[in-house]
């Protein structure tokens, strides 16, 4: 069932249509057919919504290649047409991938798309290399962040960066959100020079904006938060990348008047999947947790931090929402982070899995100016940095065979 704020949660895809359909750049082409392949329709959905909107909007049919899930009515509904791939999965399962290999093989030789975009790391792969064997005319792919950091174990990547070199050279086009990831590339010849874009990333800035105090109000009273209470919240897979050990480990340090918003969904998914206990542990410290929301721009108005202690990310969505959102970001110093906060400006950066670090920095928070301060220039570096309609002009740029690649 759509949820009942659908509607307006929305508002922002639907102008980032309207201005793409109006820009000169990207307006004047004859209707085209659009796949855009990902690994699960939650990606289609959270991810992609505004570009596939604004490709409706320009008269062209739009194709989402997925498993299939419970957001496909959604998708469905805003007009796009949606085809399942057999044994797409997030998981570390070869015959599976295999199997989806096989499935997308027969459906872009049946589909025949002009464009064929490709997401996330696994479809990422096979899909680049197969769409051009199949003599898809535009092969278009985003980097939403590479699998592997500098960090990482050197045979990692190796691996991961040996095959992202190999199915680049299948694409007309590399789109890439993260600027070090981008100059990595650059720099060891990951893609071809000619063909890499930096394209950044961004959100609907219309649906994530500050509430205002009666709103803001009413919504905690909703959760059964106090007025007192200062909320440190995460939007996130309860999984342990993203560090969510580590932020309850920090909230127990921290104590009341401190409490915890988790929002979002458990991942089984990932063999790093939060446990039982230790979510137990969350709720004994005084957490609330939400699961998955629709709603998630109204959780955003409960929290007065919110906090990203993430092990690795490319360019955090759930961080430029909050900042969007006015308000202040505590991360780790990763990759994607250090995109979104400017430390001691809009946030606060701290190491990768230090709980009493993290503490600390959001001990720092109990200053309710300080608070306000950095909020304020988090939505400012939100507007200036974040919104997605410059995303969306540049990813329907990439599509022209006679403009870019």
């Amino acid at each position: 069932m759509q949820h009942p704020d659908t509607r307006v949660s929305h508002r922002g895809t639907v102008a980032a249509a309207d201005l793409c359909a109006r820009h000169p750049s990207v307006s004047s082409h004859s209707a085209r057919r659009i796949a855009h392949l990902t690994t699960v329709d939650l990606s289609l959905r959270y991810l992609l919504c505004a570009q596939i909107d604004a490709s409706i909007a320009q008269g062209d049919e739009v194709v989402g290649i997925s498993a299939s899930g419970p957001d496909v009515p959604f998708l469905e509904e805003r007009g796009m047409r949606f085809i399942e791939l057999a044994g797409s999965t997030r998981s570390m399962d070869p015959w599976a991938d295999v199997r989806a290999a096989r499935a997308l093989w027969r459906i872009l030789k049946v589909e025949r798309p002009d464009v064929l975009h490709t997401h996330n790391p696994k479809p990422g792969l096979y899909g680049r290399v197969l769409g051009r064997m199949a003599g898809v005319p535009r092969v278009v792919h985003t980097t939403h962040g590479l699998y592997a950091s500098p960090n990482d174990r050197r045979l990692r990547r190796v691996a991961i960066y040996g095959f992202e070199a190999i199915a680049s050279r299948f694409s007309h086009v590399e789109l890439v959100q993260n600027p070090e990831d981008y100059a990595l590339m650059r720099r060891l010849r990951i893609a071809p020079r000619r063909k890499l874009r930096l394209l950044g990333n961004g959100v609907d800035l219309e649906r994530f904006h500050p509430a205002d105090e009666a709103t803001r109000s009413t919504i905690r009273a909703e959760l059964g938060l106090s007025a007192d209470d200062i909320v440190v919240g995460l939007v996130a897979r309860l999984v342990e990348e993203k560090g969510v050990p580590e932020l309850i480990e920090a909230m127990e340090l921290l104590g009341p008047p401190f409490r915890l918003l988790l929002v979002g969904p458990r991942d089984t998914e990932k063999p790093d999947a939060v446990g039982d206990g230790l979510l137990d542990r969350a709720r004994a410290a005084g957490a609330l947790l939400t699961g998955h929301r629709a709603d998630v721009h109204r959780m955003y108005a409960a929290m007065d931090v919110f906090c990203l202690p993430s092990h690795r990310e490319g360019f955090p969505r759930a961080a430029m929402e909050a900042a969007a959102s006015g308000l202040p970001v505590v991360a780790t110093d990763i990759r994607g982070c250090r995109q979104v906060v400017e430390p001691g400006r809009t946030g606060l950066l701290v190491r990768v899995s230090e709980a009493a670090s993290l503490a600390r920095a959001l001990g720092t928070y109990a200053d309710l100016t300080l608070r306000h301060q950095h909020g304020d220039a988090a939505r400012a570096k939100a507007e200036r940095d974040f919104d997605e309609r410059a995303i969306v002009i540049a990813v329907l740029a990439s599509y022209d065979a006679n403009r870019v690649g």
